[in-house]
């Protein structure tokens, strides 16, 4: 005869999900503000106490519609699952956000304890609260084993609506990066270009969120060259206009115009998108408005520049975070330069309006499941951008060829007149001059030739040097990193595995593997530094800085081939007029041969 049972898990099972779903503090801070979103709080307020030291504490709160008893027990401490329909909308019209209760986890087990205290609209005199005690149930053999109580206090008075999360006794520091970085996510959750007043705003009460709110609020689309609106809609079909900075409307484009390298123009499978993306130009001579102040626009292209991604409101991570390039945009321009943005010269977003939950968020957090709709949400956006740099390459080729026809026309009108004016010479003279007439002709058309030859070989060596960025690019993004990953988990499983013996017989080969890597990168880094726009521009360059900064770069390739670079500075703080890619070639290529010359001896 058997025994009726049921399946417990250890509460270790607890930290091990918080911590492999925060892959940062401000990410599971952001799920907790997303569940303020949830409840039509029309604003959710992130507040910092002492988190630069251990032991700080974290308060999030919001005057939504509250939880009482039932919605505590059954929906907010039920993890792994959510009694929120994703196609169902709250009172205001807003498509929910938050899934599976494990966003929630890895932001509450920041601190030793979690309190939460509620009031709901229904029952104004009626407060819930819970507290969480981490130690506890870390101490405890299955989670089931801890109680947990829900008290209730009854008011005289009535009290506002809302939730406050106090996460206290905080067990990590913040440091000043990762509390700027939470200050951009909650100012980017929600659309910030947008002027509707009932969009749900959060906010962060530090220093850094006040100097970045100012510094989005700016706003500098009037200094774009370009405005570029695409729409995709239910039935999957793709428009798009561009603009110029005054808003007359340049281009219009169609599916079939948009989607031409799709077969037959098949339609994108993903749900209605709108893709908004303002184009600039950072050359100092290039600003379409003198009166935007080029430093205080190039400070604003590197803090939002890139594309953002929002669905059903509110901000997907990481598209668009800093260093992330989701939409290849920056590969796109290395492989053709010509006339395309990167994402320091682009600001934008992509709006997503998914009601039947066709994208999926990933269960960290960490951006869509790569199905077949978001690679058609990715693809869509890229094909809007290529229409338009390819109908800006072909306006610039016309230009240039009817620059080209009309210099050649007045070159022949000048060859002409110049004949003219000879055959009114008389005797010898004339003769004369008509030889050296006719010299000077035959060099101006060997100088063309040695000219276009001189071209041919810049276009071969461009060709050259964007494959080589490609492949940097690729490899860095890729296999580099699938590799550093892969070791990363092979040294972990085989020192748990092998113990003491790791450090004999496996550490020196894998850290021989983990150096040859951080090489590949540094090669990979100096290669695409060589063809960085800003890099190419002709500027004051700081001799010394940039020496130091070769040196910097080149680090780990120099200690995997047991090589040191010592510098020796004059006095003074010597500088060039040049670019810093061009100064950097000759400093890199001083470096390789000395590394050759070393393999020689």
């Amino acid at each position: 005869m058997g025994i009726k049972t049921h399946i417990k898990f250890s509460p270790k099972i607890l930290a091990r999900l918080g911590e492999e779903l925060n892959q940062s503090p401000s990410q599971g801070i952001i799920e907790l503000v997303k569940n303020a979103h949830d409840a039509d709080a029309p604003e959710c307020i992130v507040e910092l106490n002492n988190v630069t030291q251990p032991g700080g504490s974290i308060q999030i709160s919001d005057r939504g519609d509250g939880m009482d008893i039932e919605a505590i027990e059954k929906s907010w401490l039920v993890l792994g699952s959510s009694s929120k329909d994703q196609q169902k909308k709250t009172k205001l019209g807003r498509t929910v956000a938050g899934n599976k209760g494990l966003g929630r986890l890895s932001a509450l087990r920041l601190g030793t304890t979690t309190s939460l205290t509620s009031i709901t609209a229904e029952t104004p005199d009626i407060e819930n609260s819970i507290e969480i005690d981490w130690n506890e149930l870390d101490k405890a053999d299955a989670v089931e084993d801890v109680e947990l109580e829900i008290e209730t206090i009854k008011y005289q008075e009535v009290k506002p609506k809302g939730s406050l999360i106090i996460i206290d006794k905080l067990r990590n520091t913040l440091s000043k990066t990762e509390v700027k970085k939470l200050a951009r996510s909650l100012i980017l959750l929600s659309d910030p270009f947008t002027d509707d007043p009932k969009s749900f705003r959060a906010k962060l009460v530090s220093a850094e969120f006040k100097e970045l709110e100012e510094l989005v609020s700016k706003s500098y689309f009037e200094a774009s060259e370009f405005y570029l609106h695409a729409e995709l809609d239910e039935d999957g079909k793709a428009t798009a206009v561009a603009n110029d900075c005054w808003g007359n409307e340049l281009y219009r484009a169609t599916h079939e115009n948009i989607s031409d390298s799709k077969k037959n123009n098949p339609i994108y499978n993903c749900p209605p998108t709108k893709l908004d993306i303002w184009i600039f130009l950072r050359s100092p001579n290039d600003w379409t408005l003198n009166n935007a102040g080029i430093t205080e626009v190039k400070n604003w292209l590197d803090e939002l520049g890139g594309v953002q991604c929002y669905l059903n409101g509110l901000r997907v991570s990481p598209y668009g975070d800093k260093g992330d390039d989701w939409l290849g945009l920056n590969l796109l321009r290395v492989k053709n330069p010509e006339l395309r943005p990167a994402t320091n010269s682009c600001v934008g977003k992509i709006v997503i309006t998914d009601e039947k939950n066709n994208l999926k968020q990933k269960t960290d957090r960490s951006g869509f499941i790569e199905d077949d709709s978001y690679t058609d949400l990715r693809e869509f956006a890229r094909d809007a951008l290529e229409w338009l740099a390819k109908i800006r390459v072909e306006e610039r080729d016309k230009k240039r060829g009817k620059e080209r026809r009309e210099s050649e026309e007045a070159s022949l009108k000048e060859s002409k007149a110049v004949e003219e004016v000879i055959e009114t010479l008389e005797g010898k003279d004339k003769e004369k001059v008509k030889t050296a007439f006719r010299k000077r002709e035959k060099q101006h058309e060997k100088l063309i030739v040695e000219l276009k030859k001189e071209i041919q070989l810049y276009r071969t060596l461009s060709t050259a040097g964007i494959t080589a960025a490609v492949f940097a690019h690729e490899s860095a993004n890729n296999p580099i990193k699938l590799i550093a990953q892969s070791m990363g988990t092979v040294r972990g499983r085989c020192k748990k595995l092998l113990g003491d013996i790791y450090d004999d017989s496996l550490k020196k080969p894998v850290e021989r593997i983990f150096s040859s890597i951080e090489s590949l990168r540094v090669l990979g880094n100096v290669t695409l530094s060589l063809v960085s726009f800003d890099k190419r521009k002709v500027t004051r360059l700081n001799v010394h800085d940039v020496i130091s900064a070769v040196k910097s770069l080149y680090e780990p390739f120099l200690k995997d081939r047991k090589a040191t670079l010592d510098l020796e500075f004059d006095s003074g703080n010597p500088f060039l007029r040049g670019s810093i890619a061009a100064l950097e070639s000759i400093i890199t290529n001083l470096i390789n041969n000395s590394l050759v010359a070393f393999e020689n001896v």
